[in-house]
């Protein structure tokens, strides 16, 4: 029998993620702002119409809206897209001007738009780090334990006491980061690197596929090599030591975000996989019911994912306002307004089709294609 967190739960979850990590990104932003003297006019949670907020003494004007899907902050002669000079910018007395966004140099600007996606990498490593001085660290080290039957790992000849060094030319430390790899690539052919009594040898294998239920009723499909560890090695993480542990770990989920992407894009993987709002109260309100820790942690990977979504080369995106500074600082001067304005609106364009996309998947997540086929039919 599976289980349902129900809408009403799911949307509660979704909300205490989105909101907070949104807030903090957005956050970046502001204090980066002030810290460079940014007049910020604007402080928005979600978009639309403002459901309550207040002005404070600085002149900003602190918001809630209605649809609770990102949010923003809005820096004084920020008028445009592109956040480039127009006419206005220009009539603003030189006092104004000094305030503005625009009349910042272009390194500050940049770490002022680099600041929310940074915001939200520090929020992860901090929870990172605090779930490894609370519950240690796996660092079981990549020696097989068992070989399972009829497995890939069986076909290829691994035997038990052997060392995997390396799977598809990546290498690994521990078993943890090894399953990690293998799991992503169902049906995959890799390589396979390992020692045999000192001997480095090398065997090509083809991961197996394997289709898993969880408890919510979910349907996945997961890489199996066919090996078992040796037993788990967990060691004592100290205080100090806990941010080079929440740092590694970051890393870690960054390395499994480019790979998804890199999947999808190459065709690997279906774009079904991608999960929009709606997918990510789901999973939030499932992670919910599973305790605090794993609704933390969830937090944590949806935080990195925005921040590093957030530092793609995409126009509309923190990415790729940084790649036109990039651009600026090379060529001594920004593209040109025109130019800017077209690259927005074809980001804002993909954007939107992305959202369509990963909306129908997740609407066919819930069986509406199917239950309306059924009622058609």
């Amino acid at each position: 029998m599976t289980q349902n967190p129900g809408i009403l739960f799911s949307l509660l979850a979704f909300m205490l993620v989105i909101g907070p990590l949104v807030f903090v990104h957005e956050l970046g932003h502001y204090f980066a702002g002030r810290w460079f003297g940014v007049k910020a006019e604007a402080f928005s949670i979600g978009f639309g119409h403002e459901i309550a907020g207040w002005t404070d003494k600085r002149g900003t004007r602190w918001k809630l809206a209605w649809l609770p899907l990102g949010g923003y902050v809005r820096f004084a002669g920020d008028m445009n897209p592109a956040s480039q000079p127009s006419a206005d910018w220009l009539s603003l007395p030189p006092a104004e001007r000094a305030q503005t966004f625009q009349a910042k140099p272009l390194w500050q600007r940049a770490i002022i738009v680099a600041a929310g996606p940074i915001t939200n990498f520090i929020i992860a490593i901090a929870i990172l780090s605090a779930f490894a001085f609370a519950y240690g660290d796996l660092r079981t080290p990549t020696v097989v334990g068992a070989v399972m039957p009829n497995s890939p790992a069986q076909v290829t000849g691994l035997q038990a006491g052997d060392r995997i060094t390396a799977v598809g030319g990546r290498s690994f430390d521990t078993f943890d980061q090894l399953a990690r790899y293998v799991v992503l690539r169902p049906g995959e052919k890799v390589e396979i690197d390992f020692v045999r009594n000192g001997k480095p040898m090398a065997q090509q294998a083809t991961l197996g596929r394997v289709e898993q239920r969880d408890r919510f009723g979910n349907h996945f499909v997961i890489g199996q090599l066919g090996v078992q560890a040796t037993d788990p090695v967990l060691t004592t993480v100290g205080l100090a030591e806990a941010p080079v542990v929440g740092l590694r770990r970051a890393g870690e989920l960054v390395q499994v975000t480019i790979d998804g992407i890199g999947q999808i894009v190459s065709g690997r993987r279906s774009v079904k996989d991608l999960n929009g709002p709606v997918g990510t109260a789901r999973i939030a309100g499932e992670q919910m019911t599973l305790g605090p820790d794993a609704f933390v942690a969830l937090i944590a990977v949806v935080s990195i994912n925005l921040g590093f979504i957030n530092l793609l080369p995409v126009p509309m995106l923190d990415g790729g306002h940084l790649l036109f500074y990039a651009i600026e600082a090379v060529r001594r001067r920004p593209l040109g307004a025109e130019a800017q304005e077209w690259a927005f609106r074809g980001g804002l364009a993909a954007l939107a089709a992305l959202i369509l996309v990963v909306t129908f998947n997740d609407l066919g997540a819930f069986g509406l294609w199917k239950n309306l086929a059924g009622l058609i039919g």
